[in-house]
């Protein structure tokens, strides 16, 4: 057996010249273009890979440095408010700065404050400026160390309700249901 040069060999065998002729192309561009898949297969990796890295769930939340947050049973999903956090002797709302617990953890008694107070009274107006025509839901969630004084607690929950959200949700990991 003889070797031959390697290229298309199907139907090249046939004795009908018309079957040759459109077997071979017969001069005019193929009728089956190649494709590289290469490209495509990269093109779709990535885009996969930033969707993945861009998708956030429902209720998924990234929780402040340094707080371990209490776990529940009895939950509900995350609501859209404002978010409170107590972290250490700091407070966030939103991831901003509010004010620190030093004050109320000195003196053990309840006592507004005036920055988270100042802060949460701001969003409140701008919710009001966003949207004039609904009624202010006043949701605020509360993201709380499980090793923070009560008093600070307290004082945090007061706070927001003396600006204007008396509807306090606690932010908790819920824990497995026991299998009955």
């Amino acid at each position: 057996m003889t070797v031959q040069k390697p290229g298309r060999r199907l139907m090249h065998f046939v004795p009908l010249h018309f079957v040759h002729k459109k077997v071979t192309g017969g001069g005019q561009r193929p009728i089956a273009a190649g494709l590289s898949l290469t490209s495509m297969i990269d093109f779709l990796v990535v885009t996969v890979v930033f969707l993945l890295m861009s998708f956030s769930a429902s209720g998924e939340l990234q929780v402040a440095k340094g707080v371990t947050i209490p776990k529940a049973q009895n939950t509900l999903d995350m609501i859209d408010a404002p978010i409170v956090a107590i972290s250490g002797r700091q407070i966030l709302v939103n991831g901003q700065p509010a004010g620190n617990t030093q004050a109320i953890e000195d003196s053990k008694r309840m006592q507004r404050v005036d920055e988270l107070f100042n802060s949460l009274k701001q969003q409140r107006e701008h919710w009001k400026q966003v949207y004039p025509n609904k009624d202010f839901p006043g949701v605020v969630v509360l993201q709380i160390d499980q090793d923070v004084q009560a008093v600070v607690v307290k004082s945090v929950f007061q706070t927001a309700a003396f600006a204007g959200y008396p509807n306090v949700s606690f932010m908790v990991n819920q824990m497995p249901h026991a299998s009955e």
